[in-house]
Parts: structure tokens; sequence; C-alpha cells
């Protein structure tokens, strides 16, 4: 299964990175509705969108307007923005307020229930639990996907397995989500900090790159995606790679309009 890194930066684009938004197309889920949405049209596969967010902060939901073309030009049939009530409510009420965006999008708003679980498509299914350590919370979301299914046996080797993805952004590490993470084969963790400015990171309960290493580390992490990186560094690697490998040697930098498989 493919995921599509549309937006792997945080706070605002620059001419690196433009804001949170990760795409598994075979299956229609986005990730955030960030300024890297605009990138959707060259990957939409399913007649339907359903788009999860973490929280409403701007360079999680920027993106969402933009939505307004594929479905004037077809591309989709359906659209279904998820998330907890506040945030829904601030996507409705704010975001598309008439002064601010004249044009109701007529999307699907359904509040993500208590269970923190529900099946995405054949085969999936996405967990998600609340994380508080961010001004005004967020959520963690994990993809389970089952190789092993029949249908699913025709494009997979003999003896294929269940894959997962973490995604955690917006967050310190505060050891709330080691459970739900853990042992996941793909984390895509935010890193907005290098480890010297580990005290803006706490102030603004953003992760730092060391303790998120550690965390792939102590979590039994496959492989480390660096992402939500901070939008005023003009550095390439903004928070030193180089020594995030030495703590966990499968970490990598997201990159804009990068390709990875699950």
């Amino acid at each position: 299964m493919r995921v599509e890194l549309l937006g792997t930066g945080g706070y605002f684009a620059n001419d690196r990175r433009q804001t949170a938004c990760i795409m598994l197309p075979e299956i229609g889920l986005i990730f955030d509705g960030g300024s890297g949405l605009y990138r959707i049209a060259d990957h939409i596969a399913t007649p339907e969108l359903n788009i999860f967010l973490t929280h409403a902060h701007l360079d999680h939901i920027v993106g969402l307007p933009y939505l307004l073309i594929p479905l004037l030009r077809n591309q989709v049939k359906k659209i279904t923005i998820h998330g907890y009530e506040p945030t829904l409510n601030s996507v409705r009420h704010h975001l598309f307020a008439s002064p601010v965006f004249p044009t109701e999008i007529p999307f699907e708003y359904k509040t993500l229930n208590q269970s923190g679980e529900m099946t995405v498509a054949t085969d999936c299914t996405l967990h998600w639990q609340p994380l508080h350590s961010h001004p005004g919370g967020s959520i963690a979301f994990r993809l389970d996907v089952d190789n092993t299914a029949p249908q699913r046996q025709s494009s997979q080797a003999k003896g294929g397995h269940r894959k997962s993805l973490a995604y955690i952004t917006d967050t310190r590490v505060d050891g709330s989500y080691a459970d739900f993470a853990n042992n996941s084969d793909l984390l895509i963790h935010e890193c907005n900090f290098p480890d010297s400015q580990a005290d803006i990171a706490a102030m603004t309960g953003h992760s730092y790159a060391s303790q998120v290493a550690e965390f792939a580390k102590s979590a039994n992490i496959g492989r480390l995606l660096v992402v939500h990186v901070d939008a005023t560094s003009r550095e390439i690697d903004p928070v030193d790679i180089p020594a995030m490998q030495a703590i966990f040697p499968n970490t990598t930098l997201g990159t804009d309009q990068t390709t990875l498989t699950l």
C-alpha cells in the first residue's frame, strides 16, 4: 500500500515543505488537511475520500477549502471529514464561515466514536486515542492492514502478514501512547525541534529529536519517518537525522512528494 507524503512541515508552508498531509490513495484515506492537500489531484484513486484530522490548528486544516476543486471536476463523489467534535465545529463554523470562504462545500462530517476504532476499507482498521500534551490536544492514529486476506493474496507474496502505520503529531513524547504505537511497521512522528531547542519543544507541546528516536527504539518500531519539522529553519535537515540514526538507525526525514510503501 502506498503512502504519499503531501505535506511534511508544520506551522506554515515554506519553500521546502507544505504543512501536514499524509495520503494512502488506494483506500482514499488522508491524515490531516494541511496545505499539502492541494497535491491530491495526482493521487486520487477512489470515488470517496476520508480525511482524519488530528486537531484544528490551522496548519492541519488550511488545505480543506482546496477540496472544492476535485469535487467540481468530479474526481471524487464524496468527502468525509472525521475528528473530535470540537475540531469539526471549528472547521464548520470558522474555517468555512462565509466571510472567510464564501462557497459551501458538501462535506460530510463524522465525529470519531468513543470505541477508538473503525473499519476504513476491506481488512483495514483504524484506531485512535487522544493526546493531551499539545495546546488544545491532538489525536494519535494507527492503521492496521491485514495483508493475509484472500483478496490481497494475488498481489502479495504468500506468507503476508498484518502491517501497521502509526501517525503521531503535535505532542510531546510523554509515554501516553507507547502501547498504542508499539510494534508499528512504520511510525510517522512529528519532530518539530532539534535537541538544542528542547526547551522550546516543552513550552509548545512538541517533540525534539533524541526523544523521538529513543521512543522509536523503545517501542520496537520498524521504520521511523520524521515529519512536522520546524518551518522557520532553512536547513535541509533541521533536526540532525544522523544523530537520531545513532539512536535508532532506521530513521529518515520525511520529504514532500515522496512515496513510501507499507
